[in-house]
């Protein structure tokens, strides 16, 4: 089923292309509506607090994505994975608040964060990948959103080792069955770099994602 469209934000976002270069953040305010979510990953933006009550929105330059192509498994993460059931949107709001549960010194998953998203799910164009483990219990996961060919992978948790890692292994299996994508990371952290991810230049970024928006989604058709 095709996700459903939540309307028109009221508000205009600001295009990346017009950011000075190296600049993360390029403009604040506006709201965390569902329309205006959708608006700002269609225009190569995210959003996330500058300050407690500043909301901002970003477009990273350098942006780190992760080629479906390079993602890199090692042999004892292919050893783990057997100890993983993986799956796809059985638990998303569980998923997203074991992700906002996570001790980090910039958390930015907020009550609101999580309504937003969790009501973006129920339209079709967020979603999760859950790792289980042999007794059942939610152990890793990672969620983000789908428009078109991209997929902008938001956050991740595990409280087993390799968990989040399998998830993401299973994700890019999802993924690669729809031809070429766009896997947005965000951010090319050390621990993504490990399993494959690449920095790329602002405007590379946003040429990659106006091709990725003309396809079709490969979650949401499941």
């Amino acid at each position: 089923m095709a996700p459903r469209e939540p309307g028109p934000s009221v508000w205009d976002l600001p295009d990346p292309r017009e950011a000075e270069p190296f600049e993360d953040v390029i403009g604040v305010g506006a709201d965390l509506s569902p329309s205006t979510v959708l608006q700002a990953y269609r225009r190569g933006l995210f959003p996330m607090h500058v300050e407690e009550d500043l909301l901002g929105w970003w477009s990273p330059d350098p942006r780190g994505i992760l080629p479906l192509e390079s993602l890199r498994v090692s042999k004892s993460l292919r050893s783990s994975l057997k100890r993983f059931e993986i799956t796809i949107d059985r638990d998303f709001a569980a998923v997203m608040r074991a992700c906002a549960e996570l001790p980090r010194e910039h958390g930015w998953i907020t009550q609101e964060f999580i309504e937003t998203y969790c009501a973006l799910h129920d339209l079709g164009w967020t979603h999760s990948v859950e790792a289980w483990d042999s007794a059942g219990r939610l152990v890793g996961g990672l969620y983000g959103i789908e428009v078109g060919g991209l997929f902008a992978g938001e956050s991740m948790f595990h409280i087993e080792r390799d968990a989040s890692k399998a998830a993401l292994v299973g994700l890019v299996d999802a993924l690669s069955i729809g031809g070429s994508r766009l896997l947005d990371v965000q951010w090319a952290t050390d621990h993504l770099v490990s399993m494959g991810a690449i920095e790329i230049r602002r405007d590379a970024y946003l040429d990659l994602l106006a091709s990725a928006l003309e396809r079709p989604p490969v979650l949401s058709a499941r």
